[in-house]
């Protein structure tokens, strides 16, 4: 059996975490198996569906790294993969079922649907939803009412006192008594707009599917598709039911937990590879002992038998763990490219929006060695190096003196220090050392005592990137007069 699934969203938001794990674990699973991973737009909700949600859909995949095989922007040889264009199709094939006798024309009004619905809540109805006061009408009243020019619906007649069973690739055996259905769907609306159980049976038809994995949200609507798949004469995919995220709370994920849509996980610095580590283990396992997978690897491991039942916890904490990690295996380079934006948008070279110029570059590059272990998320980078493109105003004389120390002795520290300046800007971090060591040593002071006023003085703060790092991106003309303008500072308390 050739291996096709899909990513099916509609167009009617920002993506987010839920649809893009349905749409990493169905990329997972056709690699896995050699097969096709398909993108279909179900935009047949038109008052909601936006062009600008698309746009969005199209940015997220690129930023994340990984695509479909066919779709809208693709081509393929099933398309057109975007199911407003396919309207022809849902109405001729909604006929079909007309005239098999597994669907019928409905009048009803919106008035009489509403006036129903109120009537059932007053009296506390058991059954609830569409009466079929329509189901039973002859073809030949139906007929005549659409030629008197009324607009009907068209209805699945639900086989009754009968039972759907399906066996869930991940849930096992599941089944449903047709009468706890929704009573006889609408399958074509008045306006010759298809709804989502038309339109997602016919497509998945029509296209190949050969497997749909979704969440587990849908599974109240598989029923009535194994119905209607049933109807048709056709065979079904294996349908297989993703687990639910949930926040820590064990309630749905949203957004009073945090960040759900991707948008605002980049905007606050999160890296696309440490998104889909961790979306990949939400609800699946790969290998014992191993946290950190490529893309390849995840593709290479993944397999239907490894998902859980069980619900999936979105922590907030562990992404960012995952975060911490690819921040840290980038290169320095790589690293700047990514945090550059950030820089600009935070006005680190100038007003907000300048782009650095050679020297601010190459300085901004030179950092990312510097704060690369202290930092958590792109967005956090620029506030932690500014230091170095503008000067930082010099802190009260409290934050300069180390403790059990005066004003005094912290001047004839930080003296000492300026001293130093010149050859630390050109040692390595190791020779660097060395070298205050021996020098503190040799003065008889503590080497904190002496590299705390120096750190300050640089800084702006007592607690900041490492100090010889700070020297040689400063260089040695920068970081003397730093340190005198703190000296200036001090004499004159």
């Amino acid at each position: 059996m050739e291996i096709r699934d899909r990513y099916a969203p509609s167009p009617t938001g920002l993506q987010h975490i839920g649809g893009v794990r349905t749409a990493l674990f169905n990329y997972l699973f056709a690699r896995s198996q050699g097969g096709a991973f398909i993108l279909r737009l179900e935009d047949t909700d038109r008052t909601r569906s936006d062009a600008a949600f698309v746009q969005n859909l199209y940015d997220t995949f690129t930023w994340l790294g990984f695509r479909w095989d066919e779709g809208p922007d693709r081509g393929g040889p099933v398309g057109p993969y975007i199911q407003s264009e396919r309207f022809a199709l849902y109405r001729a094939y909604a006929q079909a079922l007309i005239e098999k006798g597994a669907a019928y024309y409905c009048f009803c009004s919106a008035a009489r649907l509403d006036a129903l619905r109120a009537e059932q809540s007053l009296a506390h109805a058991k059954e609830t939803g569409y009466d079929r006061h329509c189901r039973t009408l002859s073809p030949a009243e139906a007929t005549a009412r659409i030629a008197a020019g009324e607009a009907p619906v068209i209805r699945l007649k639900i086989p009754l006192k009968e039972t759907t069973r399906f066996v869930d690739r991940l849930l096992g055996t599941i089944e449903w008594k047709n009468d706890a259905l929704t009573p006889d769907p609408v399958l074509l609306k008045s306006d010759g707009f298809p709804t989502y159980h038309l339109a997602n049976v016919v497509d998945d038809h029509l296209m190949g599917i050969s497997h749909v994995l979704r969440a587990q949200e849908w599974l109240p609507s598989t029923p009535l598709h194994l119905i209607l798949y049933q109807c048709f004469g056709w065979d079904p995919p294996v349908f297989c039911h993703l687990p639910m995220v949930l926040g820590l709370d064990g309630k749905k994920l949203s957004k009073r937990h945090g960040a759900t849509s991707i948008d605002e996980f980049r905007s606050q610095g999160y890296l696309p590879e440490a998104l889909i580590n961790y979306v990949a283990l939400l609800g699946a396992s790969y290998e014992e002992g191993k946290d950190l997978y490529t893309l390849d690897e995840l593709c290479s491991r993944f397999s239907l038998d490894k998902l859980n039942k069980a619900p999936a916890i979105f922590d907030y904490k562990k992404l960012t763990w995952y975060n911490d990690q690819y921040i840290r295996m980038k290169t320095d380079g790589d690293l700047a490219v990514l945090a550059l934006p950030y820089g600009v948008k935070a006005g680190l070279f100038g007003e907000p929006g300048t782009e650095p110029d050679p020297g601010q570059r190459a300085a901004f590059t030179a950092a990312m060695a510097l704060i690369k272990e202290r930092v958590s998320f792109l967005h956090e980078i620029p506030e932690k190096i500014r230091y170095l493109f503008t000067e930082p105003p010099v802190p009260s004389a409290s934050e300069f003196i180390p403790k059990k120390l005066d004003i005094s002795k912290t001047i004839a520290l930080l003296g000492m220090g300026r001293d130093l300046i010149e050859p630390l800007a050109v040692l390595g971090d190791a020779e660097a050392e060395a070298f205050i060591k021996e020098r503190a040593k040799q003065e008889g002071v503590k080497l904190g005592d002496l590299m705390m006023p120096l750190r300050v003085a640089l800084t702006g703060t007592r607690v900041s990137p490492p100090l010889f790092g700070t020297i040689r991106i400063l260089g040695a003309t920068r970081s003397g007069e730093r340190v005198n303008r703190a000296l200036a500072a001090l004499r004159g308390v």
